[in-house]
């Protein structure tokens, strides 16, 4: 069986690093992989194609910041790709992330209607059923299950159409091509059983959807990872840790509860945050011990595995993975009642407080702290989250699709 999988990246980032995963997965299956991506470079031993160029990328850029039609450019590139499909005559077909500045989705998905190919298309986010948004809880918007328009995120929020709001049309159009003309042989999957919910609601609710889980390598995060010699070379004594970790610390990632926590909680608790730009670093309040974002897998779970309490203070989120790699290094998550984030956490192994809530987040960390949970209930609930038995569920889904086709 040969699987074809498309996405932004191939190896970085959160998607991109699944995308590589599911490919070894296919490998120790005896099948076949080959990854399309449209920009940067993909990591050495993996079978992948750069189809995109950075010269299109910029044009795709301008495009949507000037004519707010992000998803609807590329289509050169996309042509290319498509190309590329038709050599390589995969069996089935897996989509991922089709924002991110390189493809022209109805190009695309005209492709795909007359292709006859079983297609899996996992969703990471809400962006392919709105009209420019990736999420939309922080403001609380529903006009995605109706018709968008006049979109309060399209400045603020990626994709950044910064000159034109084109919400309405945007939404029309991919609810065109994909609910009033569906695609035959889609399934959908999606990472949390909160999306899962969102897609029914929306125009795709006509398509088969699954929950398939996102997972972690629990051998590189465990609570084996030397946290107490990170603690002694921080100088942190006794002190109770307070960790949260992003990609982009900003205020729908929660950055000013910590501030919060860090002004609260006192001087025998510390609040250490990893993932802080050059600004943030520069202008961090007392009580904080910032650093920027690491690439080191080893001194990321050396973090977790020191931490007393990981908070997740995000307002939106579908199914984040630091929860799990905290858990998978006996570290308890209290974690905002904020979308997927909650379906990883448990009474054993952390605390689910109110969207939003300022004194609950305060409130469950003194809790933790003077009541501390078994360090090894939270690795028993990672152990649900093993990436290899996650990404065989796609292989299995894979082999379904064939034979039924």
């Amino acid at each position: 069986m040969k699987v074809l999988q498309i996405n932004t990246v191939c190896g970085n980032g959160s998607v991109g690093r699944i995308t590589v995963d599911i490919s070894h997965a296919l490998e120790q299956a005896g099948e076949e992989c080959l990854i399309a991506y449209g920009r940067r470079s993909a990591p050495p031993g993996v079978e992948a194609w750069r189809f995109g160029t950075n010269k299109d990328m910029g044009i795709h850029v301008l495009h949507t910041f000037f004519r707010g039609e992000h998803g609807f450019a590329s289509r050169k590139q996309t042509g290319r790709l498509i190309e590329g499909i038709r050599a390589y005559d995969p069996d089935v077909i897996h989509l991922h992330n089709l924002h991110g500045f390189y493809l022209d989705t109805e190009q695309m998905f005209w492709y795909l209607r007359q292709a006859g190919k079983p297609v899996v298309w996992t969703l990471h986010d809400c962006w392919a059923f709105t009209g420019h948004c990736a999420y939309f809880d922080y403001v609380g918007c529903e006009k995605w299950k109706t018709g968008c328009e006049k979109c309060a995120l399209h400045r603020s929020a990626y994709p950044y159409a910064l000159f034109r709001d084109n919400s309405r049309n945007n939404y029309q159009r991919k609810k065109g091509m994909l609910g009033e003309h569906p695609i035959p042989h889609m399934t959908l999957v999606t990472p949390s059983r909160w999306l899962m919910g969102l897609v029914k609601e929306s125009f795709l609710k006509e398509y088969p959807v699954r929950v398939i889980h996102n997972g972690i390598d629990l051998k590189q995060f465990s609570p084996e990872a030397d946290g107490e010699g990170l603690r002694r070379r921080l100088g942190l004594g006794e002190k109770y840790i307070v960790l949260g970790v992003a990609n982009m610390w900003e205020e729908r990632k929660g950055y000013p509860y910590f501030v919060e926590l860090a002004r609260e909680l006192g001087a025998e608790f510390q609040v250490i945050l990893i993932g802080l730009d050059k600004k943030k670093l520069k202008n961090l309040p007392e009580g904080i011990l910032g650093l920027a974002r690491t690439d080191s897998v080893e001194e990321l779970a050396r973090y977790y595995a020191m931490a007393d309490v990981y908070v997740n203070a995000t307002l939106e989120d579908n199914f984040p993975t630091t929860n799990l790699e905290a858990l998978a290094c006996g570290t308890p998550v209290i974690t905002f009642a904020t979308g997927g984030s909650v379906e990883s956490v448990g009474d054993t192994c952390g605390r689910i407080v109110p969207k939003g809530d300022k004194e609950g987040l305060i409130k469950a960390v003194r809790e933790l702290r003077g009541q501390p949970l078994s360090r090894e209930a939270c690795r028993q609930q990672a152990l649900h989250y093993d990436k290899y038995d996650r990404f065989r569920e796609y292989v299995e889904l894979y082999r379904e699709l064939k034979e039924n086709l």
